[in-house]
């Protein structure tokens, strides 16, 4: 089957489909687990209602699991293929050429907030599934677009629905790069917390996912510097202003799990406040975590041949004046020392009173290169993409994969292209994405077909 020229023929549905997904705001303000009909938020219960509305439509078989996830099936068999989308969006942060949620077309790519990570490749994932049923191809598995409602921040949406449905036999996540990563770093998110006042900050603030590079720094303050800031930022050329006591400084969002790709906003005020100010909280962040992406300050720094470094991404401040909070995310190799690294970060805090406390973590995932799921997909990338070349590979980022036994991460994105997860102007190609199509029917056919 040449599913490249039936992909073509679905250019049309793919750009109005995904538009449509991308022009609503799924971004989660709030966690309700007592808001039974929209736990995350009603942005995010539409986004849900539509792609299973879609599924309906073209006559799958469809579920939804208590609004935190659902599916979209095709197919028979005792075995489940799943295929791991989300449709919760990062906040779209920093200056974009267009609104983020407008979806613009222009020159063959759309812009949006989650184009690419992770809707875009998900309406693909889907419109492949559809022309598989469309051509008639029998399987002998169950393949099931799963649909994830909170990958973004605790991915208690996966969670809930593998409380509820049989794990999948095998999977992969179209929600990275191709030609296949075969590992995923473990991601620990913590805190540094304390109570402290100080005679010149009133309140510090910064950041709002632990899985992103803060991009603005706002602080106010009691005595007036705005002399000695205004000439801090010219000093060092970076982008901010003063008006009356409040205080901001301008960085660049990234994906935490590229920090270097991202300019710190709150490195940048430190930089500054650490003249200014005696805060032990101050002294804390100036030794052991600003302009630090790797973890060397604290001592966590490691490598593996494989999954390669440790990333640690300063995430948030949250400082009203008394209650401080630092929220942190670490991204690691397999070899990594957890325990140790949880030593080191409470016995740093200890002097400067800080209290080292633990969020989240999520173990290293790792699939071997030999296995057959990862040589299946990789031959379905190679067909239609005809790069034989470029290796598979291990990421930092974190992916619904991570939460099956058997499953990988699968594109869409193509080596060479700009990575822009998590930043301003994110991005699809088009053509790109109905080349990935053609991939992932060709997968679902070597993995499922009879």
């Amino acid at each position: 089957m040449n599913w490249m020229k039936i992909a073509e023929k679905y250019e049309k549905e793919f750009v109005e489909l995904t538009t449509k997904l991308l022009q609503i705001p799924t971004v989660l303000d709030a966690y309700d687990p007592d808001n039974l009909e929209e736990p995350f938020g009603k942005e995010i219960r539409e986004a849900l209602d539509m792609m299973l509305d879609y599924g309906k439509q073209d006559g799958f078989l469809v579920k939804n699991i208590d609004n935190y996830a659902g599916h979209i099936e095709y197919g028979h068999g005792e075995e489940i293929l799943g295929i791991l989308g989300h449709l919760d969006v990062v906040p779209a942060g920093g200056k974009w050429n267009f609104p983020p949620f407008s979806a613009t077309l222009k020159d063959g790519k759309i812009y949006a907030r989650g184009a690419m990570d992770d809707k875009g490749p998900t309406i693909a994932a889907y419109l492949a599934l559809k022309m598989i049923k469309e051509q008639g191809i029998k399987l002998n598995k169950k393949v099931r677009i799963i649909l994830g409602c909170d990958e973004e921040s605790s991915m208690r949406g996966i969670v809930r629905y593998l409380e509820k449905e049989k794990m999948p036999d095998i999977g992969f996540a179209p929600d990275a790069e191709f030609p296949l990563i075969y590992g995923e770093k473990g991601i620990h998110e913590y805190d540094f917390l304390a109570k402290e006042e100080d005679s010149l900050i009133e309140s510090i603030e910064a950041g709002e996912r632990y899985n992103v590079v803060p991009d603005k720094c706002v602080a106010i303050l009691k005595k007036d510097l705005s002399k000695e800031f205004l000439a801090f930022l010219g000093e060092f050329k970076y982008v901010g202003n003063v008006e009356g006591n409040k205080y901001t400084v301008f960085g660049k969002n990234a994906h935490a799990a590229m920090p270097d790709a991202g300019v710190n906003a709150i490195s940048l005020m430190v930089q500054f406040l650490k003249k200014h100010s005696e805060a032990k909280f101050i002294q804390f962040i100036d030794k052991y975590v600003a302009f630090d992406n790797v973890g060397n300050k604290l001592g966590l720094s490691c490598y593996d041949k494989e999954m390669k470094g440790l990333t640690n991404n300063f995430a948030i401040i949250d400082y009203d004046g008394v209650n401080l909070k630092l929220g942190l995310n670490i991204r690691y190799p397999k070899n990594y020392d957890f325990l140790a690294g949880e030593t080191k970060m409470s016995e740093a805090g200890k002097p400067f009173g800080i209290e080292y406390k633990k969020v989240r973590d999520s173990k290293p995932h790792y699939v071997s290169p030999d296995d057959k799921l990862i040589k299946s997909l990789l031959s379905s990338y190679q067909k239609y993409s005809g790069d034989t070349e470029t290796p598979i590979f291990t990421i930092g980022g974190g992916t619904y994969a991570r939460k099956l036994t058997k499953a990988v991460a699968f594109g869409a994105a193509f080596p060479g292209d700009e990575e822009l997860a998590h930043q301003p102007n994110e991005y699809l190609i088009v053509k790109s994405m109905i080349k990935a199509i053609a991939i992932y029917a060709e997968s679902i056919e070597l993995l499922a077909g009879e």
